[in-house]
């Protein structure tokens, strides 16, 4: 039955009963269809980025150093996801601040489902000396040194519950041999004539490259084939932090998948209560955070002390912002920050001169490591009022990416389909200083690789 017959039939004019018939038929199928559409929408079976909603209807402020998990993004990835039972992933090669080792942990993880990993051991962190900052490895700790445990196992096993999470390499079953084979995820994929610090490219044929390198492997040194009772671990090598393309897995789920790394609960709490001295002290409540990133391991192409400051100093005019809280590992430079700002009329707090008349609130600053207290830092940046940091450090990238998840619309509405944009104006909330010419020299490949 065409257009015409339908017309016809409603005017009144004669068709025959046979036409009449499919139009019922096919009327009917269509308002079961969109029934069953709306259906799917409700219960959540058709997720869309504007779900990222709170049960009261607002938006989830992902910003938040401790936002709800949003899981659907994950759960569907988990869902679509081939496992194989005695793949296990361990992720103990992350070194560095907070910025490198939770980017690690992240696409580590993200490789582990990408092999169809049923087990994934719960990574320790490397620590580093506080004598000596670019000593990267000074011992391993367990994972909540700086994560909280109980909420990264529970959000990953019931979004992927085909994964189990060992607590350490001993507790994994079955395993004959307990070191980990080396992973390196660029090398199993042809890579001619790429810079070599480019990023996976080729990771829509990991899983197939994968399997083939588990099978060929187990034949060249007469391995059991893997199963539950034959299992193998993989740990990928250090540098994979950089190498996963992130917008490949679209918005809504490189938005959220930071989610599953929430800071341990005292280090939060700390940093909420920092916040709560700082606004109360601060000129109106509102106060500049800045990131000076001048420490002894700072690399000699990376922005001077001498460009931040001078960069911080117009940006904060231009934004009318005299209260600062500065976070630097170099409290000779924070100094000589607080001397020049000073002059122009600002005041500069840093954590540790904040708390000084908050005994309690120092006792528990003191109490945690170098790399810890950072954390502190991390929490109050990413609550400031506007934030200025240094590209390419890993700590100010993850502060101004996270940051900007709490971007408004025109409408008023949160978006989050933007990246962080890559350059010396950053957004209405943050702004990075540094040299933004050339994409390997300058890592910017590194933006293209960060989890928020």
């Amino acid at each position: 039955m065409n257009y015409s017959d339908l017309v016809r039939a409603i005017r009144g004019f004669p068709v025959s009963p046979s036409r009449l018939r499919l139009a019922y038929i096919y009327s009917v199928a269509a308002i079961l269809v969109l029934l069953l559409f709306v259906s799917l929408h409700e219960s959540g079976r058709l997720p869309s980025i504007s779900r990222l909603t709170t049960s009261a209807g607002r938006h989830t402020d992902l910003s938040l150093p401790d936002a709800p998990f949003v899981s659907w993004p994950l759960v569907r990835l988990c869902q679509n996801t081939k496992w194989t039972p005695g793949i296990v992933f361990a992720c103990n090669n992350n070194s560095g601040g907070i910025g490198n080792i939770r980017n690690f942990v992240l696409t580590c993880l993200r490789y582990a489902i990408a092999a169809g990993a049923t087990g994934f051991v719960l990574p320790q962190i490397e620590t580093r000396s506080e004598k000596d900052l670019a000593h990267l490895f000074g011992g391993r700790q367990p994972f909540s040194y700086f994560f909280d445990t109980v909420h990264f196992t529970r959000n990953l096993q019931e979004a992927c519950p085909a994964i189990t999470v060992y607590d350490d390499i001993e507790s994994i079953p079955h395993l004959v041999d307990r070191r980990a084979e080396p992973l390196q995820p660029k090398g199993l994929g042809l890579r001619r004539g790429c810079d070599e610090r480019d990023l996976n490219r080729h990771t829509d044929m990991f899983r197939t490259k994968f399997d083939e390198m588990v099978e060929q492997s187990a034949q060249e040194f007469h391995l059991s084939s893997v199963t539950a009772r034959h299992p193998r671990l993989f740990q990928p090598v250090w540098g994979v932090q950089w190498e996963w393309p992130v917008a490949k897995d679209g918005p809504a789920f490189t938005n959220t998948f930071g989610g599953l790394l929430r800071l341990r609960e005292d280090i939060l709490e700390l940093g909420k209560e920092t916040i709560a001295v700082m606004t109360k002290i601060a000129e109106g409540g509102q106060f500049a955070g800045a990131h000076l990133r001048t420490e002894s391991d700072a690399l000699s192409f990376w922005p001077t002390f001498e460009k931040q400051t001078a960069e911080f100093m117009k940006t904060l005019s231009e934004k009318k912002l005299v209260s600062i809280y500065i976070a630097t590992g170099n409290a000779t430079e924070a100094a000589k920050f607080q001397l020049q700002a000073e002059r122009r009329g600002s005041r500069v707090w840093t954590k540790d001169k904040l708390l000084q008349q908050q005994p309690t609130l120092q006792q528990r600053l003191q109490a945690l490591t170098w790399d810890q207290q950072a954390l502190v830092d991390l929490i109050v940046l990413l609550n400031c009022n506007f934030f200025l940091g240094v590209s390419p450090s890993s700590f100010s990238m993850t502060i101004a990416a996270k940051r900007h998840l709490a971007m408004e619309d025109g409408n008023g509405g949160i978006v989050y389909t933007q990246p962080w944009p890559v350059n010396n104006q950053g957004d209405a909330r943050s702004r990075l200083v540094g040299n933004y010419s050339h994409y390997w020299d300058d890592w910017l490949f590194m933006y293209d690789a960060l989890w928020p």
